[in-house]
């Protein structure tokens, strides 16, 4: 009996499709997709019936469905497609190549930073690193958007119904929007440490995220990180700072 011979690139293939396979199983879950991918099945079986048995009627309309079904799985389900690309484009290796990508967003930043403390619009922008924020996301607005200086502006206007609460950038995209952060109860801040400024350093003591904060009473920059707070900042050394944090 001829023995099938299993080498290590047969391995490595298997690990491969495996892991393709898993990731576009975690994509369908829940949404519209996996409908599709049972009728897809179908599809699969009754080619594989009609090419066993020989049934040419079933062959005909098997393979006219197929021509078909890939462009219409494209069309019915451009959002998730579009979501699952932004998802791949956001993963730390690909990030790596995208440098100019971070100099934009750390720019955006910067520039909005700066055009909220001239006009005194309080703000807390929390930046995501490697530990994820869902449970803080879930206390505020989902969002998808291009980060830019004229939308953040706009979200911590006075009139804003999402001024009140904190943005969430992940790398150049707007995830959240007015979302609650935890207190610090670091015993050793100072008194005239407020609530804004508190939630920064909170935020930091739980996860790897960084915080800008302007203050709507003193139009002052500040920068959390590790639970600590550095004030009076100005946009160089903000930059330099976020140039820092978000290269990982």
């Amino acid at each position: 009996m001829h023995l099938i011979k299993f080498t290590l690139l047969d391995f490595i293939d298997i690990i491969i499709v495996s892991f393709i396979f898993y990731q576009i199983l975690r994509f369908i879950k829940g949404t519209r997709a996996i409908q599709m991918v049972i009728g897809l099945a179908f599809v699969i079986l009754f080619a594989l019936v009609a090419n066993m048995w020989q049934l040419q009627g079933l062959k005909w309309i098997v393979d006219g469905v197929k021509t078909i079904w890939i462009v219409a799985f494209v069309i019915v389900f451009q959002p998730e497609i579009r979501r699952a690309l932004t998802n791949i484009g956001r993963t730390r290796l690909v990030r790596f190549f995208l440098r100019e990508t971070r100099e934009e967003t750390i720019d955006e930043l910067v520039k909005s930073t700066k055009t909220l403390s001239d006009r005194g619009l309080g703000s807390l922008i929390v930046i995501k690193r490697r530990v994820g924020l869902k449970g803080y996301l879930e206390t505020g607005k989902s969002l998808e958007a291009k980060i830019s200086s004229d939308l953040i502006v706009t979200i911590f206007s006075p009139y804003s119904p999402l001024h009140d609460g904190a943005v969430v950038v992940d790398g150049d995209i707007i995830i959240g929007a007015g979302c609650i952060l935890p207190l610090s109860l670091n015993p050793s801040l100072d008194v005239s440490v407020g609530t804004r400024h508190r939630a920064a350093i909170g935020i930091t003591e739980e996860t790897d995220a960084v915080v800008i904060v302007v203050s709507h009473e003193t139009r002052e920059i500040s920068f959390a990180h590790k639970g600590k707070l550095i004030r009076g900042m100005d946009t160089v050394t903000l930059k330099r700072n976020l140039e820092k944090a978000m290269r990982y």
